[in-house]
């Protein structure tokens, strides 16, 4: 569902892109952010300042740098980038083995209630294992964004900007065709 997006430039959706490919090529740093528990994990690492060396001047400023950690740490377990389909969407797919979705609904309401990032992270992380880590990595980043900025501000007032309205009806919709 394309309502929201956080990553408002191309520049900055080519250089995420850009830094996520170079991690294959650097397998130590997608370790080391790999391990990282939290977003303050990551944020104490090398490879989250080599993150940021790529990423635009923007992403290291104020509150973006606890956000460009997270980022940072979830996208480094994103194995294949699968642009077709949107985070949410890709939960609700069948498993390979069955018809049941990759997230069962209880836990995809358990994810959209996170009460704070590391819980945010955690569930993320373990999404992201149900998924053989093979994901959209934009519409991940977009939503982890727009998660972190909701929980600093207020929601938007209109429903189809809200992180969960479009989580869920990506989430929904799919599972009931």
């Amino acid at each position: 569902m394309s309502q929201y997006q956080m990553l408002y430039s191309e520049d900055d959706r080519k250089k995420l892109i850009d830094w996520w490919e170079k991690l294959e090529e650097n397998r130590g740093e997608r370790a080391v952010l790999r391990r990282a528990a939290n977003a303050e994990d990551v944020l104490l690492t090398p490879a989250f300042s080599h993150f940021l060396k790529v990423m635009p001047a923007g992403w290291s400023e104020g509150y973006r740098l606890f956000d460009s950690a997270m980022v940072a740490g979830l996208l480094a377990r994103v194995k294949k980038h699968e642009g077709k389909n949107s985070f949410a969407k890709s939960l609700a797919m069948p498993k390979k083995e069955g018809s049941k979705p990759v997230m069962s609904e209880l836990r995809f309401q358990q994810l959209q209630k996170s009460s704070d990032a590391d819980e945010l992270y955690l569930r993320m992380t373990r999404a992201l294992s149900m998924l053989d880590g093979r994901t959209n990595l934009l519409s991940l980043a977009d939503g982890v964004l727009l998660w972190l900025k909701e929980q600093r501000q207020s929601v938007d007032k209109s429903p189809n900007k809200r992180l969960a309205i479009c989580w869920a009806t990506d989430y929904y919709t799919y599972l009931k065709d």
